[in-house]
């Protein structure tokens, strides 16, 4: 194992805990929900192979539904946006070459492909999971509501963590 699995491995860990204990309990103005797990799957190196990242975001996606009683709605959410991941970042940065070794951040990414990566994703996962969580289109305003302040506040939250997790550069005098 080398240094950037283990991290993603205890990244993985906490940002699941922290999701079960603290997120999912969070709902800003009725509407939108934190969901801070995901950004392990965004962040699985693309040379990981397809069965290995499907079951990665199977078992994540099933841990938060165990702990969240949702029945199955994240792990199909997960493994549907994990299989969306390589066609939404051919989508932004089209050059195969140059990201056959990348693990995607704002690092190896840069900032506003990140950003857009991060949210098309993000938005993919909770147009998944709140229309498979309501089942209805009884109240369709407030599903919409639901998913974009969801998707807005959860890539802000991505960023956050992506920003955390970059490596300190040294400082220069």
């Amino acid at each position: 194992m080398n240094k950037s699995t283990i991290q993603l491995s205890v990244i993985a860990l906490i940002l699941v805990v922290v999701q079960v204990l603290v997120l999912n309990r969070i709902c800003l103005f009725g509407v939108a929900v934190p969901l801070a797990f995901i950004y392990v799957i965004l962040r699985l190196p693309l040379t990981l192979s397809k069965e290995w990242v499907f079951t990665i975001s199977f078992l994540i996606g099933l841990v938060i539904d165990i702990f969240s009683d949702t029945g199955g709605v994240n792990a199909l959410s997960c493994v549907i946006m994990s299989a969306l991941r390589h066609p939404v970042l051919h989508l932004y940065f089209p050059r195969e070459d140059e990201h056959t070794e990348l693990i995607p951040s704002i690092a190896s990414l840069g900032l506003m492909i990140y950003f857009k990566y991060a949210l098309t994703l993000t938005t993919i996962y909770c147009i998944l999971a709140f229309s498979l969580e309501t089942l209805s289109l009884f109240n369709p305003w407030h599903l919409i509501e639901c998913i974009i302040a969801s998707s807005v506040l959860t890539t802000a939250l991505l960023i956050g963590i992506d920003s955390l997790t970059l490596p300190r550069r040294e400082k220069r005098l």
